[in-house]
């Protein structure tokens, strides 16, 4: 029988606070460490940002995509005129939505706090043009949707989401809820994550919101300098668990055992996050002197942003969008693949510019 919505016992009344606290410590140190790391760089944002596509990756490979960070940096360089499988294609695309999401609502926060409004329109873009777009992109469901194997009943289903007629309440004492007081922002944020997916407001595309809304409100609580923490790979990679959890605050009222489940995935990740944030920024510094013997040109930091900004990327758009003067930018891209710090994913043909790789910052990204 289909896990119920758990209809009148959100927000939790209790918590077992003394199970929590000693998962609460290491899991904000974690995330402090990791925030010092971004801190400390003037231009975290943009060395970072492969790291935003990796999360956009990994969230939706739980949702069942198939492709890799590589794969999407290849389509986007390449272009849309490049050859493949339409279900590849679909699943770049949903990718790539993932990441246009996550920038406009960052973007909106400039001006809002986290609220509906921004959640309606990240979902908007999220399912703009991709698998799922029929479905009412940016407007709560106005019918009862389930979750369980495809094609399966209601009565066949694992879990039933709220009502539809009840989903507007629903949101409304979720809102509330994000600037409520809080005991601890991190348990505060694991309640609303799994109310978001409990809720389950949308047609399509709840899960990866759901995790997009992460980093939203560590950078809303300032508990991040900026919205760039990444959990899906923890999710990921604990997928059963991940989805049990969820399901076992409707099914029994397990609300600490997803808070100490997700305060271990805060922890790890944050662990992980900063040991790739450091080594990104490690092999930054490393490569400014490299590339400055390599090139001789007052445009070696404005190359290296561009690079570092995007790891695949076609020739063209480079020296088109890099702000460095033409024969400039020609120049350095020769020095820099016959100096082996390039490699050449697709050759020039024609009219078409080589697509080339920083593969070191790649194998760090991808890990």
């Amino acid at each position: 029988m289909a896990v119920q919505y758990h209809y009148g016992v959100f927000p939790p009344e209790e918590l077992d606070w003394k199970r929590l606290i000693p998962a609460i410590g290491p899991a904000s140190m974690a995330v402090a460490r990791y925030d010092g790391t971004l801190s400390a760089v003037q231009n975290a944002n943009l060395l970072l940002s492969p790291l935003v596509t990796q999360e956009a990756v990994l969230s939706s490979r739980i949702e069942g995509t198939q492709t890799t960070m590589g794969e999407v940096l290849e389509y986007e360089a390449e272009g849309a005129g490049k050859i493949m499988e339409p279900e590849k294609r679909a699943d770049i695309l949903e990718v790539l939505n993932y990441r246009r999401a996550m920038w406009t609502a960052v973007e909106m926060m400039k001006e809002l706090p986290l609220c509906q409004r921004i959640v309606r329109e990240a979902h908007r873009v999220l399912m703009e043009g991709v698998r799922g777009d029929h479905k009412a992109p940016g407007e709560y469901r106005k019918t009862q949707n389930w979750i369980g194997s495809h094609g399966c009943t209601i009565e066949e289903a694992r879990f039933v989401p709220i009502s539809p007629e009840q989903l507007a309440e629903g949101m409304s004492a979720w809102e509330k809820h994000i600037h409520a007081d809080a005991q601890d922002h991190l348990v505060r944020l694991a309640i609303l994550h799994v109310e978001f997916e409990a809720l389950h407001p949308f047609h399509d595309g709840n899960g990866r919101l759901g995790r997009m809304l992460v980093p939203l409100y560590m950078a809303e609580k300032k508990l991040l300098s900026g919205p760039m923490f990444y959990i899906s790979a923890y999710f990921e990679a604990h997928r059963d668990e991940y989805y049990d959890r969820l399901l076992d605050v409707s099914r029994a009222g397990k609300w600490t055992d997803w808070c100490l489940f997700f305060l271990e995935a805060v922890r790890h990740q944050a662990e992980q996050n900063q040991r790739k944030a450091k080594a990104i920024l490690s092999l930054y510094e490393d490569m400014k002197p490299r590339v400055t013997e390599i090139t001789r040109s007052q445009y070696t930091i404005s190359a290296l942003d561009r690079i570092f900004s995007q790891p695949i990327f076609n020739g063209s758009d480079f020296i088109e969008r890099s702000g460095i003067p033409g024969a400039t930018a020609r120049r350095i891209l020769r020095e820099l693949r016959s100096h082996g710090v390039l490699d050449v994913v697709l050759e020039a043909s024609g009219r078409r510019s080589a697509v080339l790789a920083f593969s070191k910052l790649l194998n760090i990204t991808e890990s």
